[in-house]
């Protein structure tokens, strides 16, 4: 099997034809229930890297709104640099909607989507990079306000972007990685550009980068924690890390760190303890094979880790090279136990001879977390013929898209990505909602 890497993926994804009136909000607006109802009708939405337009090849947004019979498939709506009221214009260098995240940051009501558009030209400043919030409303998304970056952060600001109440006050906060530092921007946020206080997030003097960041609530005291990926120099070398950063009335403490290469995270309570705990895919451990650490969620902070791979009793399948496994996470509860479940991608999965066709496998939470005794296989058969590079679960989410308690699975490939629904066993494809344009990743 080859060797096949992002950049060898978003090749494959190209060559297979993928590429990757504003109305008042009611009197008695609150913070919206859902960080992704961007109407605020009480059903969640999906935002997803779409396809570009004739003519546009800066990176698009697809958003498909969700109603009480489901996704409304039939009316997606792109949005891009040459969207009306959103800031800049599409250029070629471009990369709208690489990082993605969404709340509602002026708490009216209605969640907010939030885009990272790291290689973006800005005035003689090359790949500066730009966040644009694009802000909810009783008719949708409409308009856009770009956040200003600090001296500091103007490289590649927005490679990445995760928002939570960091700071327990109720007004959602936003996180965002520029020039290889993190950034915490402090609610609340206005259409008109100004935020609460702005602070790095950095170990100073101690020689650390971020790539990568996940957020979600680990300790248990409320607040939102986060999680940041990154290298740390140790006697003169890199070495890849994952740092803990516990949520605080003051914005956010520096907590416990790892060694562990990772490349995403997901963060999820696998045995219903009330903490939650941090799973790390680690597609590239093992010459590829890939694999899967779970970081344990406690009172302080998590301690002690368990990992999972293809060969773990009762995980269907084997190890093999530039497998990937572990190239998505995704945490949910998929059949409504209370337990949350992680859905892992192995979009280099070669199946029956069909080289990188893909696959994801469900890990169910239960006592004791997460167990490969209650894992299942999705094959990409879900969505058609089987077939070779398709690279189905490249990436992947989980999240109660029909307000039925279950969380539904959504799952990205070559051909047709789509949203299997929850159910109280393994997600099912009756009844699943097949995406229009998609072509990137989908929101955190």
């Amino acid at each position: 099997m080859s060797r096949r890497t992002a950049a060898a993926l978003a090749a494959t994804l190209l060559a297979t034809g993928v590429t990757p009136l504003l109305l008042s909000a009611p009197a008695s607006a609150a913070v919206a229930k859902h960080y992704d109802d961007f109407n605020g009708d009480g059903y969640r939405d999906l935002a997803y890297g779409g396809y570009n337009g004739i003519g546009q090849s800066g990176g698009t947004v697809t958003v498909v709104y969700g109603t009480a019979s489901g996704l409304d498939t039939a009316h997606p709506k792109a949005i891009h640099q040459d969207t009306a009221g959103i800031p800049g214009s599409d250029e070629e260098d471009d990369q709208f909607g690489a990082s993605l995240a969404s709340a509602d940051l002026n708490k009216d009501g209605y969640a907010d989507l939030v885009v990272g558009n790291p290689t973006e030209h800005v005035g003689t400043q090359q790949y500066r990079g730009s966040v644009t919030i694009v802000w909810g409303s009783a008719s949708g998304l409409s308009g856009g306000t770009d956040l200003k970056p600090r001296t500091g952060a103007q490289g590649h600001f927005g490679t990445d972007i995760a928002t939570g109440d960091f700071t327990g006050d109720g007004s959602p906060d936003l996180a965002v990685i520029g020039s290889m530092e993190t950034w915490l921007y402090r609610g609340g946020f206005t259409k008109s550009g100004t935020t609460g206080s702005v602070s790095k997030i950095d170990k100073e003097g101690a020689g650390w980068y971020s790539y990568g960041l996940a957020a979600g609530k680990v300790n248990g005291d409320g607040k939102t924690d986060l999680v940041i990926l990154g290298e740390q120099f140790i006697d003169n070398q890199p070495v890849p890390r994952a740092w803990f950063l516990k949520g605080a009335s003051s914005g956010l403490t520096s907590g416990a760190s790892k060694t562990v290469t990772a490349t995403n995270a997901a963060i999820g309570d696998f045995d219903k303890n009330g903490y939650g705990d941090i799973a790390f895919g680690r597609p590239d451990s093992n010459d590829g094979k890939g694999s899967l650490l779970v970081w344990r969620g406690t009172a302080s902070g998590p301690s002690g880790s368990h990992t999972y791979n293809q060969a773990s009793s009762g995980v269907s399948g084997s190890p093999e090279a530039d497998d990937n496994f572990g190239y998505a996470v995704s945490a949910g509860d998929v059949n409504g136990d209370g337990y949350a479940d992680l859905a892992v991608g192995v979009p280099h999965e070669d199946v029956s001879g069909n080289e990188d066709q893909g696959g994801v496998h469900l890990f169910r939470g239960g006592s004791g977390g997460l167990s490969g005794l209650r894992s299942a296989w999705i094959p990409q058969t879900v969505t058609g013929p089987a077939d070779s590079y398709l690279s189905f679960g490249y990436t992947v989410r989980l999240r109660d898209l029909t307000k039925d308690g279950k969380a539904d699975l959504g799952v990205g490939a070559a051909n047709t990505s789509l949203v299997l629904r929850g159910a109280s066993g393994t997600p099912t494809a009756t009844g699943a909602f097949v995406l229009p344009e998609f072509g990137g990743s989908f929101a955190d």
